[in-house]
């Protein structure tokens, strides 16, 4: 899971990546509202830890703008402001869920856990779509009660298919999150993947939409 920190605060900022990528997460910090819409305009990421109080403005006047402008990326915000109309009004301005400085780091990583959950359409710790199973928790597939042996890019390809199931996944968000942003990929890499992938869990379950992406059906017939 790739989270886009935006806090000014260098001793939170650093304690906040350590007890997060310690959890698992992948982590990208950025300090200012400008550098973090660079980040957002140049990768995809699964979810934003946001600070509204920031040296070049307003967070939640930011939160505001992203949303109108189609930014549906999961954000929770972090903020010092104590005040329920405040922490409130992030909600009605587009936030999923927030967190009133000082918490406990425990609570957060639970908040992230379960904000991603959330937005995956799934209320449980395994997501099902009919008789296919994934547990992000443990790595594990399973298809009508059946382990399946997957790759490490195919369990990711399939998390991230799953996690978006009904919408179309773009093929550059994809090669993202199985190739990173440094690596070298041949043209066909992920055709390969999303192949034998397909073969896997039944090649009627993901519909490709020519020159976007992929999509993974909510439900399959028969």
């Amino acid at each position: 899971m790739n989270i886009l920190l935006v806090e000014d605060d260098l001793q939170l900022g650093k304690a906040l990546c350590r007890a997060l990528e310690l959890a698992g997460f992948n982590l990208c910090w950025v300090r200012l509202l400008h550098d973090a819409q660079d980040k957002l305009s140049q990768r995809s990421f699964d979810l934003m830890l946001l600070d509204l109080t920031l040296p070049d403005g307003d967070g939640l006047t930011r939160l505001v703008e992203w949303r109108a402008a189609g930014q549906n990326i999961p954000i929770i915000i972090l903020t010092a402001r104590d005040r329920i109309e405040s922490l409130v009004n992030s909600l009605d301005s587009g936030a999923d869920d927030f967190l009133a400085k000082p918490f406990a780091l425990p609570e957060l990583i639970s908040r992230v856990k379960a904000v991603n959950r959330r937005m995956a359409g799934f209320a449980s710790q395994t997501w099902s779509l009919g008789n296919l199973y994934l547990d992000p928790m443990n790595h594990q597939v399973t298809l009508e009660d059946e382990l399946l042996l997957l790759s490490k890019k195919e369990y990711r390809l399939l998390h991230e298919l799953m996690r978006c199931a009904g919408t179309v996944v773009r093929k550059a968000a994809l090669e993202q999150r199985l190739f990173g942003n440094g690596d070298c990929v041949e043209s066909n890499s992920l055709e390969v993947h999303m192949h034998n992938l397909r073969r896997k869990i039944g090649k009627e379950r993901i519909i490709t939409v020519r020159g976007i992406g992929y999509l993974l059906k909510k439900e399959t017939q028969g």
